[in-house]
């Protein structure tokens, strides 16, 4: 081989990320060896999604969408071009990350996966009596679907005292449903229609009258001139609000659906989803109800007993999938699980399970922190699966926090030094031994242990759950201490989300922290989502005497050729829309005349532009400087005010979500897995903030994996012994130390080790 040709050879084996600026990256130049694991480590906010996701894999499948036909490419999502000046040695990237899966009623955990469509075809070829093709066997079909709940599994009640005030006409504001406003189309139907007297009390109402406004069929009628559809109360709900999942609804309509409607489940087919005969077809006594319905781990121990070699080929499948599952440690599942409970690590492993199964080779995995949601005593076993992935033949990119995944790197790329401006650039690149040497954030945080506390608090009463029996759990009793900081433990499956959020927030004065996305447009910010935007807009309009609304790009003060947006969206025919920033406010969204008026030398288009821990300077004192104080003290100094929030990762989420509601004192804050997304060394800051929120007087409530919490946690409920309906049981309550000394759980054994014991 000539010098030449294996200078080649040598360079394919690299991914070369040169001068990357996407986000906050500082012209990023890196090799990343390929076929290897590579981890990518750094403060949250320090670059690494933006190396990683909007940067290598946003190429990746950017360059690979643009090889399908313009017309294809229309229904695709749209990717602009990453801020980087070349990126050479690609290959075709998947993301398997943690949004969660698509809350839609209609989709389980094995329809997620191929598992539903391979039972169907197994129950098809093998069920008797046969209830015909595999569709037949379908919930999301006409022709396998149950014909109460047309395949949803439950049915609906509605509380018609939730629709409407009885003692009041619709002139007057009856009905009581979000959105029915007396001067809005959706009342101005009812009003305007002629079936129902607008001025008349509800409770005066003929019983004609009363099904009109509750019942009425479809009836085209004309309200001011337009052609309009009138339709009863009841199907109008609930086909704008009950057919939706409750978990895509915003907070005030999932409210109003809590109190108005009771669910059940379906009377016909037990909530199983399927017609009779889909239900009554057979495999040695089982239906595919009963086989969806099993625990994973006991489905592929009931497939053992199946053996037929018509269906050899399908049921080897069948059980590669299922033992996938039980690999990745989700046995605990069961493939009628909507996927829209799953958590965000349970949703990332679930995605996990369609590609270790697959045939192809020299794919770029990438992975966002994929030990997210797992116990210590999981990770070894998910190490094992991203070995395995590299053993393949691909590349595969992980950005994680976690010691235990680190340790297992060929490679580490280490960003920082800091988080926002004060991050973006490559601290260290090399082997685990490297880093450990180096002194980096990182490096030297390694191998940082936190400690058990000399003293724990005492508790100040406690919050009794009694025969708790959601999901797996085996009608618990527990007393959860107030007034000091418990964490909640246990394996993946073991029952904690089940214990505290079905039963804590029935509770008064609870505050339910999570990672779930924040509703919101594009225009949505850190900066309107915590009000601070309305201090701010008020402060440059006292200064400047003129309207507030001017200091906002969504209404006054919007850029007269982008409307606010800061880019101009050109749809080229079939093609993609392309972005481009506007070069009349330079992106800002605002008008050159809002551009113009200060506030201690800087116009809006800056403030906003200022990260939370600049903005803290810039307003020492008043509500906007407390609500940015709190943004620090949760970590969060490094985010803009102007950007985003679905840039926003999951652990970013709930650390805003936790700033906004931290004024309230005597509460019971829940958090759920706060140290996702956290560099070592500030998981030391996110303890000093629970113990603020402690002594503050308020009880905190934390299902946590990780040990650094669970070592300074004043109390601990470690749920298990195992997952699924072989956990659901408290295995052990009392102090970090007691475990330690005395415990005989997962957890306890975990915890020794951790701690030094």
């Amino acid at each position: 081989m000539t010098a030449a040709s294996a200078h080649i050879a040598d360079s394919h084996g690299l991914i070369r990320v040169v001068g990357a600026r996407e986000n906050n990256l500082k012209n990023v130049t890196v090799d990343i060896p390929k076929r290897r694991l590579t981890v990518f480590t750094g403060v949250s906010g320090s670059g690494k999604s933006s190396l990683v996701f909007g940067t290598i894999a946003n190429e990746s499948q950017r360059l690979i969408n643009e090889t399908y036909p313009t017309f294809v490419q229309q229904f695709m999502e749209q990717l602009s071009r990453p801020e980087v000046d070349a990126l050479e040695n690609v290959s075709a990237s998947i993301v398997v990350d943690q949004e969660r899966m698509g809350a839609n009623s209609r989709s389980t955990v094995g329809t997620a996966t191929d598992a539903q469509a391979m039972l169907r075809i197994l129950f098809s070829r093998l069920g008797q009596p046969s209830a015909g093709a595999s569709f037949h066997y379908s919930f999301n079909l006409p022709q396998g679907w149950c014909p109460r709940c047309e395949g949803l599994g439950e049915v609906s009640d509605v509380d018609l005292d939730e629709l409407f005030d009885r003692d009041k006409s619709l002139a007057e504001g009856a009905l009581t449903i979000p959105g029915y406003n007396v001067d809005g189309w959706m009342v101005r139907i009812f009003t305007e229609s002629g079936f129902v007297d607008p001025d008349k009390k509800i409770r005066d109402y003929s019983d004609d009258e009363l099904h009109a406004l509750l019942y009425q069929e479809p009836t085209k009628v004309k309200v001011t001139g337009i052609n309009m559809t009138y339709e009863g109360l009841v199907p109008k709900v609930t086909k704008s609000f009950l057919q939706k999942d409750r978990d895509a609804l915003q907070p005030h309509v999932r409210a109003f659906v809590d109190r108005a409607v009771k669910f059940t489940a379906c009377p016909e087919c037990g909530g199983s989803r399927l017609n009779a005969a889909a239900r009554s077809s057979l495999i040695g006594g089982v239906s595919i109800a009963d086989a969806a319905a099993m625990q994973i781990s006991d489905l592929a121990a009931w497939l053992d007993t199946v053996d037929d070699r018509e269906v050899g080929p399908l049921m080897s499948g069948l059980k590669h999938l299922t033992a996938t599952f039980v690999e990745v440690g989700l046995g605990y599942l069961s493939l009628d699980r909507s996927s829209g409970t799953l958590s965000g690590g349970e949703a990332q492993r679930t995605k996990m399970v369609r590609h270790l199964g697959s045939s192809l080779t020299d794919i770029t995995y990438v992975f966002d922190e994929p030990t997210a949601g797992l116990h210590p005593h999981d990770i070894q076993r998910m190490n094992d699966l991203l070995q395995r992935l590299r053993d393949k033949g691909n590349t595969v990119l992980v950005v994680e926090h976690k010691p235990e995944v680190i340790q297992i790197a060929d490679h580490i790329v280490d960003l920082g030094p800091g988080a926002g401006r004060a991050g973006g650039e490559i601290q260290y690149t090399g082997d685990v031994a490297g880093l450990r040497a180096s002194q980096t954030l990182t490096g030297r945080h390694l191998d940082h242990r936190a400690t058990l506390k000399p003293t724990t608090r005492e508790r100040r009463g406690a919050l009794e759950i009694r025969g708790a029996t959601q999901h797996n759990l085996t009608g618990v009793d527990v007393d959860i201490p107030l007034g000091i900081l418990t964490v909640v433990t246990g394996v993946a499956g073991s029952g904690k989300s089940s214990l505290i959020h079905g039963n804590v927030p029935a509770f008064d004065d609870v505050v339910v922290v999570d990672q779930s996305p924040i509703k919101g447009s594009r225009r949505s910010s850190p900066a309107t989502y915590t009000g601070i935007l309305d201090t701010v807009r008020t402060a440059f309009a006292k200064a400047n005497g003129v309207k507030a609304s001017l200091f906002s790009a969504n209404s006054a003060g919007a850029c007269p050729v982008c409307k606010g947006l800061g880019v101009i969206i050109t749809t080229l025919g079939y093609t993609q829309s392309v972005e481009t920033l506007c070069e009349v406010c330079d992106g800002t969204g605002f008008s050159a005349e809002v551009r113009e008026y200060l506030l201690n030398g800087k116009n809006i288009a800056e403030v906003l532009a200022m990260s939370a821990a600049e903005a803290a300077d810039f307003f020492p004192s008043g509500p906007a400087h407390t609500t940015l104080a709190r943004l620090i003290d949760v970590g969060l100094g490094y985010i803009t005010l102007g950007q985003a929030l679905n840039t926003l990762s999951g652990g970013e989420r709930q650390r805003l979500k936790l700033a906004i509601s931290m004024a309230k004192k005597g509460a019971i804050y829940v958090l759920d897995e706060p140290t996702t997304g956290l560099h070592l060394a500030d998981v030391d800051n996110l303890l000093r903030l629970l113990d603020r929120l402690v002594d503050a007087g308020n009880s905190v409530i934390v299902i946590e994996h990780h040990q650094a919490v669970m070592a300074h946690a004043d109390w601990i409920i470690d749920l298990g012994p195992g997952a699924g309906h072989d956990g659901g049981r408290i295995v052990f309550e009392g102090t970090p130390a007691d475990l330690v000394a005395t415990g005989d759980t997962l957890t306890a054994r975990h915890l020794r080790t951790y701690v030094g014991g």
